[in-house]
């Protein structure tokens, strides 16, 4: 099973995302793609740090800020005496935001090779896998080129990744909506 969770900032969605993941396995890998550039994104992995190992579940952490793609193609292919883990990646906004902001110069091209990788890699994954994403694109338009780029690849690489998910969620206000039961059908 591959789930999408979106959402505003501050929404719920990384909660409801870990409740998911353990309500599916017993243990899992928590593939985090934060990078602590400064105090206050510190602070946050640390809290989510923190509030993962308050629970009794078997978090595995792994940091993988740019080779997502990668990272799912090692981890997500079946043996018979093992099977991938259940994977829940946090989140995709961000991965998107390293891979935009470590080749500012070939910024779009960058992403959208990454994107389409990423999309392979979810495909292919055969283990439970659980991808958290922002709704960035309901704000205001960014000031920047850069911003705006970023805020169009990001609605772009959230459509790819729900067109390959069982399961799309909607957190808002905490209240989680699976929106792929209430699509509707042309």
């Amino acid at each position: 099973m591959k789930s999408l969770v979106t959402g505003g900032a501050r929404s719920g969605k990384s909660s409801f995302a870990e409740r998911l993941c353990m309500s599916r396995a017993k243990e899992a890998t928590y593939v985090a793609t934060a990078q602590a550039f400064d105090v206050e994104m510190e602070l946050r992995i640390a809290e989510h740090r923190r509030q993962r190992e308050q629970t009794s579940f078997a978090w595995k952490t792994i940091e993988e800020p740019l080779q997502l793609p990668e990272l799912l193609h090692r981890n997500g292919h079946s043996s018979d005496e093992s099977p991938p883990p259940a994977l829940l990646v946090d989140c995709l906004t961000l991965w998107l935001s390293n891979l935009v902001l470590a080749n500012e110069e070939m910024a779009e091209q960058t992403a959208r090779a990454g994107i389409t990788a990423l999309e392979e890699a979810v495909r292919s994954y055969s283990g439970p896998l659980i991808l958290v994403t922002n709704e960035v694109g309901n704000g205001i338009v960014p000031e920047y080129k850069l911003g705006r780029l970023y805020r169009d690849l990001s609605g772009v690489m959230n459509q790819r990744m729900a067109a390959v998910c069982d399961e799309v969620f909607l957190v808002t206000a905490g209240i989680p909506v699976e929106l792929k039961r209430l699509e509707y059908k042309w």
